[in-house]
């Protein structure tokens, strides 16, 4: 079972690691986007691991819902709707639960990843975070490391992508060939559940959260 304290432990490992990622995710966004992806994630999930370490919600929806706020509140430009929207519809569905198990966990997330399906106006195939939302999602039932190879994958599948929504569409034809920083972002979010479930049951968080 999940409980509140897993979650907070999966948003202050994704924290850390869009920390250590940020210049990669914003010089993926250079070229087809507004260079600003990974300051933009960083500066969020940074004031979202604080506010998590002040308040420390007690349910698994009260966490997410907090976290998906604070990204509202603090990141500009798409990203921090989008992401704000992901959390805040997941810990809507998952309710006032003390614990939840993990095939809640994945329904949940579905809603929270249609969510922001419903809020972009994308697909998986448009070159945008779904493409790894939605692969990671449909891995998430058999484990979470499968959910974070295939959010990984979809995440490399963008390159040869024209992108069809978001900024980078403005760009035509001239988007291919550059990996979404949106997919590769959420890719991290996978990675960091894989290495905090790995944590949890002793098996090596840290070979676990491994995203290439």
């Amino acid at each position: 079972m999940l409980d509140a304290d897993f979650f907070r432990r999966w948003l202050t490992v994704t924290a850390a690691a869009v920390d250590r990622e940020a210049e990669r995710l914003t010089q993926l966004d250079s070229p087809i986007g507004d260079a600003d992806h990974g300051s933009n994630l960083k500066r969020g999930f940074t004031a979202v691991a604080a506010v998590l370490e002040k308040e420390a919600p007690d349910t698994p929806g009260a966490v997410l819902i907090l976290a998906g706020r604070q990204l509202i509140s603090t990141v500009g430009g798409a990203s921090g709707p989008l992401y704000g929207t992901l959390l805040r519809r997941t810990g809507k569905a998952l309710g006032d639960a003390p614990e939840v198990d993990e095939a809640r966990f994945a329904e949940a997330l579905r809603t929270g990843v249609d969510g922001v399906a419903a809020l972009g106006g994308a697909a998986p195939g448009d070159k945008t975070m779904l493409d790894a939302l939605v692969p990671g999602i449909d891995a998430l039932e058999d484990s979470f490391g499968a959910a974070r190879d295939a959010a990984l994958q979809g995440a490399l599948a963008t390159t040869p992508l024209q992108a069809r929504k978001g900024r980078a569409s403005y760009l035509g034809e001239r988007s291919i060939g550059h990996q979404d920083p949106g997919a590769t972002s959420s890719a991290l979010l996978f990675a960091a559940l894989a290495e905090t479930a790995g944590a949890a049951e002793g098996t090596g968080g840290a070979r676990e959260g491994d995203h290439g």
